[in-house]
């Protein structure tokens, strides 16, 4: 059996799914309840690959994070750039959304490009309190990076130059990553 689908449905969806990863940015977590409920891919991605778990973590957002791994988001879903979403928050240093991640299986030592893991981008950016918090649910010291960079060593100057950079009375910017902005 073949359905047809008209131009102005296929707008429409088009519509509904920029809808979707639109509130998914901007922590609508109701409306972003619905339309799941009314079948929205709970796995829908962007054009970057960026899924509505990866916009909603990313952005910082708990609640709409919360409803969609209760929906059965895949936890560990990769963007265009490999990257996952315990990747982007250990980067940005929301440990509440980690905590919800790692509870749902998110692989804390996953590769997020280059041989990169969630602690090692905390670390880079000098989210000591990631790091700590990492390192508490057991993310490797021991992986290194494809330039054979390890993760004990960048956790060890990610502190040092957290040290120098108080004493200076400035915080390091993060420009780098490249996800779901």
């Amino acid at each position: 059996m073949q359905t047809n689908v008209t131009e102005a449905e296929e707008r429409r969806y088009a519509e509904l799914q920029r809808m979707a990863l639109d509130f998914a940015r901007d922590g609508e977590a109701e409306p972003l309840a619905s339309m799941v409920e009314a079948g929205i891919p709970v796995n829908l991605s962007d054009a970057k690959g960026n899924s509505l778990l990866m916009l909603a973590s990313y952005n910082g957002h708990v609640e709409t994070t919360r409803m969609l791994l209760h929906y059965g988001a895949e936890v560990d879903r990769r963007n265009d750039h490999g990257q996952t979403p315990l990747g982007g928050v250990a980067f940005k240093g929301y440990g509440e959304i980690a905590a919800l991640l790692l509870e749902r299986g998110a692989d804390i030592d996953a590769d997020n490009g280059v041989g990169m893991t969630p602690i090692m981008f905390a670390a880079m950016f000098g989210r000591t309190r990631m790091v700590e918090q990492l390192q508490t649910r057991g993310a490797s010291l021991h992986r290194r990076n494809r330039f054979g960079i390890s993760a004990r060593w960048m956790v060890r100057m990610s502190r040092f130059f957290g040290r120098v950079i108080r004493r200076l009375g400035r915080r390091p910017s993060a420009t780098v990553w490249r996800s779901a902005a």
